[in-house]
């Protein structure tokens, strides 16, 4: 019927402004026809009287003009072109605009507008019963009636603690919001300083389920009611005074608030910070002359005057069980004038170690201390170390570190004897035992070389292996070539043939294999210049290993060495103290040591070929006569064998003189040439440059070895 009403009273004020508009045309318009009006004969007076006024004062002319076909016109005195309203919001509430027409407010019409409880109308003509109508609502729909209305309460939840002394669960503070227009519930926490907890909305805005399958409304809502919402209980205590009015109005008495539960963290907070009297009267009386700003007796005046500036210093160790530990000494200082301590480390140089000057800092030295996470908190006192509890030879405890007291200064010594009639002894420490513990390098892994590979086991700062640069330059352009035969089980494999090539200026080494024509192999490089480990020491195969017979393990292959060519025998034989078993002096010195029982060498040089030599013919072969010297306890190596056959068989033959082997013995051991004088032997496949330059290095040798 209220909507009845408005629409009613709408459109009359529609058809007065109709005609308005139709006289603001009459008299604006048509002024000099002098057209009269026959709508409105009967306020014609009123229209002469006014028709100046409303051409002289243009701004009291209508500011729009209605809104129909054939009448629309541009106004040029409009200012304002926003779009006007009829209905506004006042207090939260739905009202209509009162510009054009003002309206009486009926207050009980109003209350029952919001309340929803009927009134009875009065000067309102009841509805016919045949014009009801199904479409306009008998009372306000709830999202119009209670718009922007909310029922706010003051709810907690219990929160577990685990693991704390203080508490086993915390109270968290809530408000929550029950929106009556769309029975919506939304819960927040209030943000408190410095809690530590993450706060603020802790529920969004929506319609929350009940255990049953309902939603929430506000019949479910009271003072002292659990409220469950998703497996967390919140209780509601309080709520404020609208929503108090709100069930007051419906009919529903909430009821008393209730007071949260006990903070014990809060309540602990406070406990903490409460000063407790002293407990007796003594100290009663300092604590209130200190508080009032005044002063009281320094007990320790007197021992300060007494003994300031007197220092006791003593030696201790500490023997440091850990992994980087050992005797560690250290200088103890007390003082006599407030009975402190100090403890300093005795720096070495290039210990390894960090700088830590103090191991203790200058303070009371507890001889039991009762360690806790708030030393201010400490309920038990402290015994201290006094200067009667130091003797030479004791240990004492410094914070659970047993330290021996072993020496002390002369004014130490001195004091003791005076005050306390003590005769400080010092003690004989042991020398201390190195500390040797050494990590394990990482195996190899076989990329790149060994030492790129222990650079970064040596050092944080990676650094590029050193190279001996003097021996690269000595010795850079002395090759050693071997033909060696690979050692396998593979019948193929016993003639292929191998070219090695040592480096003597860096012990690298690298292997062609010469293939035969029509023999199905491929010939070329065989392996690339590089360093090879020995398996027999674990070291890197250098000159001395390269001798004839050796075995070399390359890549999982084995080399056995036949010959060498003769530039490798002039280098032997150049360097006697490096290949001795390549120098002929040492093999017939190594013949001649089993002849200890003959007079002369002559004796025992005939006495040996007549055994080797069966059919006396003056000659051996040279089988013969590698076999005759082992049968005769004369062990010598393939290389000796080379060396004595290179010796004496000059003809090729495979045969060795009696009488050539006899002056050998007996003639004095020989001066060779150096290995630079013949060097012109091997520079003929270089070039020219490089031919130069080993000359002249040949020519500084010879000067610095005469």
């Amino acid at each position: 019927e209220l909507c009845f009403v408005r629409i009613r009273k709408h459109i009359a004020r529609q058809i007065r402004q109709f005609f308005w508009n139709i006289r603001w045309l009459h008299f604006k318009l048509f002024p000099i026809f002098n057209i009269q009006c026959t709508m409105v004969s009967t306020q014609s007076t009123w229209d002469i009287e006014n028709r100046k006024k409303f051409e002289m004062k243009p701004a009291n002319i209508p500011k729009e003009l209605p809104y129909l076909p054939g009448n629309v016109f541009t106004d040029p005195y409009k200012t304002k072109f926003n779009k006007g309203h009829v209905f506004d919001k006042k207090s939260g509430s739905q009202t209509e605009s009162v510009k054009i027409l003002e309206e009486k407010v009926d207050p009980e019409l109003l209350k029952s507008m919001r309340e929803g409880a009927p009134v009875n109308l009065e000067g309102v003509p009841p509805r016919p019963e045949e014009a009801e109508h199904e479409g306009i609502p008998k009372r306000p729909p709830k999202w119009l009636k209670h718009d922007k209305q909310a029922l706010r309460f003051f709810a907690y939840f219990q929160e577990p603690v685990h693991e704390s002394g203080i508490e086993n669960f915390r109270v968290r503070k809530c408000v929550m919001f029950y929106y009556l227009d769309d029975d919506t519930l939304h819960i927040i926490e209030p943000r408190v300083e410095n809690s530590g907890i993450p706060q603020g909305v802790f529920l969004k805005r929506h319609k929350v389920p009940k255990a049953g399958g309902d939603i929430y409304t506000y019949s479910d809502l009271n003072i002292g009611v659990n409220v469950d919402v998703y497996g967390r209980v919140f209780r509601i205590v309080d709520s404020d005074e609208f929503t108090r009015k709100f069930y007051a109005d419906m009919g529903v008495t909430l009821k008393e608030a209730e007071e949260y539960p006990a903070d014990l963290f809060g309540d602990h907070r406070i406990m903490s910070k409460t000063k407790i009297p002293p407990p007796d009267i003594a100290e009663s009386k300092e604590y209130v002359e200190k508080k009032l700003n005044g002063g009281r007796f320094n007990k320790g005046l007197q021992q300060f005057l007494e003994n300031d500036r007197k220092v006791l210093s003593f030696d201790i160790v500490w023997d440091d069980s850990s992994y980087d530990g050992g005797l560690k000494f250290y200088k103890m200082d007390f003082f006599l004038a407030d009975n402190t301590a100090e403890v300093r480390e005795v720096r070495e140089q290039n210990n390894g170690k960090d700088p830590y000057p103090k191991m203790l800092k200058r303070g009371k030295l507890p001889k039991e201390p009762v360690l806790t996470h708030c030393p201010g908190m400490k309920m038990k006192k402290d015994e201290h170390y006094e200067p009667a509890d130091f003797t030479l030879g004791i240990k004492i405890k410094i914070f659970s570190r047993d330290c021996l007291l072993y020496d002390c200064d002369d004014y130490t010594k001195k004091w003791y004897k005076d005050n306390l009639k003590i005769e400080m002894v010092p003690i004989q420490l042991a020398k201390p035992r190195p500390l040797l513990k050494y990590q394990q390098a990482p195996p190899y892994l076989g990329y790149g070389t060994v030492e790129d590979s222990m650079a970064s086991v040596k050092a944080l700062v990676l650094k590029p292996p050193k190279k001996d640069v003097q021996r690269i330059f000595k010795n850079d352009l002395h090759i050693l070539r071997y033909e060696c035969k690979l050692v396998s089980s593979n019948p193929d494999d016993e003639t292929r043939k191998f070219i090695l090539s040592f480096y003597c200026g860096d012990d690298t080494i690298q292997i062609y294999e010469i293939a035969d024509r029509n023999s199905g192999r491929v010939g070329g490089k065989f392996m690339d210049r590089n360093k090879h480990v020995n398996p027999v020491n674990g070291s890197y195969y250098n000159e001395k290993d390269m001798l004839i017979g050796q075995m070399l393990i390359l890549g999982g292959y084995k080399f056995r060495l036949v010959k060498c060519d003769e530039y490798t025998e002039k280098y032997f034989e150049a360097n006697p103290e490096v290949f001795k078993e390549a120098s002929i002096d040492y093999v017939i010195e190594k013949i001649k040591s089993q002849g200890k029982g003959f007079k002369t060498v002559e004796e025992y040089a005939k006495d040996l070929m007549g055994k080797m030599d069966k059919n006396k013919d003056g000659y051996l072969s040279f089988e013969e006569f590698c076999a005759g010297l082992k049968a005769l306890g004369i062990i010598i190596t393939y290389q000796e064998e080379h060396t004595l056959m290179r010796r004496f068989d000059t003809n090729q033959d495979n045969k060795i003189s009696l009488q050539e082997f006899i002056d050998a013995l007996t003639a004095p051991p020989q001066q060779h040439p150096y290995l630079q004088q013949d060097l012109s032997l091997s520079l003929i496949h270089i070039s020219e440059p490089t031919r130069r330059y080993a000359i002249s290095y040949a020519v500084f040798c010879l000067k610095k070895k005469n």
